[in-house]
């Protein structure tokens, strides 16, 4: 919605400025070729009021008045405009007297051609000889779309494969109905696939609100030994389960700004994370320090490790190292994502060590509360490496 309303506000004004420049035309009837260039005092007030980025050219294609964005964002480059779809645009409007609109990529450096804005432009033909140029960057709009339609189609794509399971065992079940013992044993994957499910829509709802722009998170002071005996509490079973145990140092006395059900769901995440790609009856320990200004909550285990070409993207939503062993684990593909939108929220981050063969160490890290009679972190240091 607040895309759609910032649209909509650039459109008017956009509009609006079309429908003064066409009465600024309207009042003269000087040929575009003709007169000397000049910027009216209200023609300068309207660019000024414009939030698209503005360059206003002369009869010879000389700036004569440019808004303070178009340099940085390569619209105006040494003075001129560098882009050939602009330029091409200009000519056209030259040439024809009409008004062009279309969609542009210009490069914002001259030194990398990667690093590419996205522009719809309008270029109208005023009096003098004058040629005003408008672009209004949709970059950030167009990216956030990209990550809409991907998350849709991965969601789809994550939901067929529990929800099919569960269709094809029930109807297994069905045919079935005379073997107790099949039953049982397709009624238990049912379990699972029904457990798979769950977790997926609860993360997706997470992840959800913590995206939403206008989501406000509530920040209280609180403990953080509090927020870790509860992520451990709950991935107690699951770590019986799996014969493996969960070390956590002594109590730290720290305390954070957070929101505590979200601090407990960003690390029962991480130990989650732990449990299911270490070696069943493997430990997986956690500790916690103070630096610099941070509390630093670091989960470590001893599983596979991660290579270092994929470290970046092991944060990204349904992002796996090994898909089958992530199926295998029942994991959803979302949980680090979620931690590292609540460390963001929190004014915090996340930080991961790992090599393969050798486990990983994922490091919470949420700014601490200010005590001047709080140890520091040379005292309270937990070694968790």
């Amino acid at each position: 919605m607040l895309i759609v309303a910032a649209l909509l506000g650039v459109g008017v004004g956009v509009a609006g400025v079309w429908a003064f420049l066409h009465s600024e035309r309207s009042q003269r009837s000087v040929p575009l070729s003709a007169a000397p260039p000049q910027v009216h005092d209200d023609v300068a007030e309207v660019l000024a009021a414009l939030t698209a980025t503005s360059v206003l050219l002369g009869p010879d294609e000389e700036v004569l008045r440019v808004s303070a964005d178009a340099y940085a964002k390569g619209v105006v480059r040494n003075g001129r405009i560098p882009s050939s779809d602009v330029s091409r645009l200009v000519a056209a409007v030259r040439n024809g007297g009409s008004t062009q609109r279309e969609t542009v990529a210009i490069s914002r450096s001259a030194l990398s051609s990667s690093d590419r804005l996205v522009f719809d432009v309008i270029v109208a033909p005023l009096s003098g000889g004058r040629v005003l140029v408008l672009a209004e960057d949709t970059t950030a709009a167009r990216r956030l779309e990209e990550v809409r339609r991907d998350f849709v189609a991965n969601v789809s794509h994550e939901l067929k494969t529990p929800v099919g399971a569960l269709s094809l065992l029930a109807e297994t079940i069905a045919d079935a109905a005379e073997d107790p013992q099949t039953v049982r044993r397709f009624s238990a994957q049912m379990q699972t696939e029904a457990t798979r499910l769950s977790l997926l829509v609860g993360d997706i709802i997470d992840l959800s609100r913590l995206q939403a722009p206008d989501t406000e998170t509530a920040l209280v002071e609180l403990s953080i030994d509090d927020v870790i005996a509860e992520a451990v509490d709950r991935v107690r079973v699951q770590a019986g389960h799996r014969g493996s145990t969960i070390a956590v140092g002594a109590g730290s006395g720290q305390r954070v700004y957070g929101d505590h059900a979200l601090l407990v769901t960003a690390l029962r995440n991480l130990l989650d994370n732990g449990l299911r790609y270490s070696p069943e009856g493997s430990p997986v320990r956690v500790g916690v320090r103070s630096r610099e200004g941070f509390v630093e909550i670091a989960v470590v285990d001893q599983g596979v490790g991660i290579a270092a070409s994929d470290l970046e993207r092991v944060f990204e939503r349904f992002y796996r190292v090994d898909p089958a062993r992530s199926r295998d684990t029942g994991g959803t593909g979302l949980g680090l994502s979620i931690v590292k939108h609540v460390a963001a929220r929190h004014g915090g981050d996340v930080r991961l060590w790992s090599a393969p063969g050798r486990g990983s160490t994922f490091t919470l890290r949420i700014p601490e509360v200010e005590s001047t009679g709080s140890p520091r972190a040379d005292e309270h240091d937990e070694e968790v490496a």
